[in-house]
C-alpha cells in the first residue's frame, strides 16, 4: 500500500511537472495595446523589451477628493508584460478620516497588505459581515464580487499595497453607480428607500444628472 502511494506521489509530481514545461514554451505575452482591442484572452503579443516588465513610479497618485485617498492602480494599461498572467497590482493612501469607499471586482479577487498607519476593513455576502481592524504587516483578502471597503481608522495617514487574480481588474464604486450617472432621482428613491433631497445632494457631489 505504501509504494502505491509513492507511485501515486511520483505520477502526481510528473503530472504537474510535465505541464509545467508545456506551459512555460510560452511563458508571456507582452500586451500590444496600440489600437488593438481587449479579449476574454487578453490582448495580442508584440515584441518585448524589458522596460515592459518594469513599471516606475508606483507612487501615490491622484487625490480623489470626496474620499480623501490616493490610488496608484497598475494593470495591464500600465505595465504589458501583465498581459494574460491575471496578476495586478494597486498602491492605495487614505488620509486621516479617508476611505476606500464601497466596491466590487466582478472579475478579481483583492489581496490588502498594510504597510503603514491603521485602517478598519471589510467586506459583505449575502448574509454575513467581516470588519477587522489592519496594521503594519496585515493582510486581508476580498472574495472576488464581493462589496468590501477600507477605513482609516488611525491618526496617520494609512498605506497599503494591493494585489488582484486579474490583469485588468474592474472597479465598481457603489456612489458612483448610483449617483454618477443620469438615473432619475425617483427610481433611485424607491429601489433604495432613500430620502429624495440626500440622492440630489449626493447626484450634485458626484456629478449625476436626473
Amino acid at each position: 500500500m505504501k509504494m502505491n502511494h509513492i507511485i501515486v506521489f511520483f505520477f502526481v509530481l510528473l503530472s504537474s511537472y510535465t505541464s509545467h514545461v508545456s506551459s512555460s514554451a510560452n511563458d508571456f505575452c507582452v500586451a500590444n495595446l496600440l489600437n488593438n482591442p481587449d479579449t476574454p484572452s487578453g490582448y495580442p503579443c508584440k515584441s518585448p523589451t524589458v522596460d515592459d516588465f518594469v513599471f516606475s513610479g508606483f507612487v501615490p497618485g491622484n487625490l480623489i477628493n470626496e474620499f480623501n485617498v490616493k490610488l496608484t492602480k497598475v494593470s495591464v494599461i500600465e505595465l504589458p508584460s501583465l498581459n494574460g498572467l491575471d496578476v495586478s497590482a494597486a498602491r492605495v493612501d487614505i488620509g486621516v478620516n479617508g476611505s476606500v469607499p464601497m466596491h466590487t471586482h466582478p472579475d478579481a479577487t483583492e489581496l490588502l497588505i498594510m504597510v503603514q498607519g491603521k485602517v478598519t476593513a471589510g467586506f459583505i455576502n449575502l448574509t454575513e459581515v467581516f470588519v477587522k481592524d489592519l496594521q503594519l504587516g496585515d493582510i486581508m483578502v476580498f472574495p472576488k464580487g464581493l462589496m468590501h471597503f477600507v477605513v482609516n481608522s488611525g491618526a496617520e495617514e494609512a498605506i497599503a499595497f494591493a494585489t488582484y487574480s486579474s490583469s485588468k481588474p474592474s472597479f465598481q464604486f457603489l456612489d458612483y453607480v448610483l449617483f454618477r450617472n443620469n438615473l432619475p432621482t425617483s427610481i433611485i428613491a424607491q429601489t433604495t428607500l432613500l430620502d429624495v433631497s440626500q440622492i440630489k445632494k449626493l447626484k450634485a457631489r458626484f456629478n449625476g444628472t436626473g
